[in-house]
């Protein structure tokens, strides 16, 4: 049997309060990934409850320092690197890179490399409005990036 579809639930700069409807935008997720700036680890456990595993970066605003920084994950032939700060350069060996601290999404290809981040739940910058997103990755790779505005 190969591949199967993965659908990931990501969000991030929570700063301390997670979305309302939180179960509901997390709804048929195989996977819930934060890209930092949780700050509240007491959260932490309101997400491992919705019920998908639950992979977290730490953020510049996080103080767990057991948190990592970065993490590389594997997901249908793809490569994916979540980090909180997006780094200057498009970074090698990966395909897709997720990250947050900016509050602005992004889905922009640079340098081979898909650079996405699903904006922020707190404190949106540049007009944007709170907003989480989902990641589909199809059994072939390819992907289906959706934002979901909050308000």
């Amino acid at each position: 049997m190969g591949p199967k579809a993965v659908r990931i639930f990501v969000l991030a700069d929570t700063h301390n309060h997670l979305p309302e409807n939180l179960e509901a935008l997390a709804e048929g997720a195989d996977e819930i990934w934060h890209l930092g700036d949780l700050c509240e680890p007491s959260l932490l456990v309101r997400l491992e409850n919705v019920g998908p595993p639950v992979t977290l970066v730490r953020g510049n605003c996080d103080s767990n320092s057991e948190w990592p920084l970065v993490v590389d994950l594997q997901r249908n032939g793809l490569r994916f690197r979540l980090v909180h700060i997006p780094p200057s350069h498009p970074p090698e060996n990966v395909d897709v890179l997720l990250h947050a601290h900016t509050h602005v999404p992004r889905n922009e290809r640079r340098g081979g490399v898909l650079f996405l981040n699903p904006g922020c739940v707190t404190r949106p910058d540049r007009g944007t409005v709170p907003s989480v997103a989902t990641l589909e990755i199809a059994a072939d790779g390819k992907l289906i990036w959706h934002l979901t505005p909050l308000r």
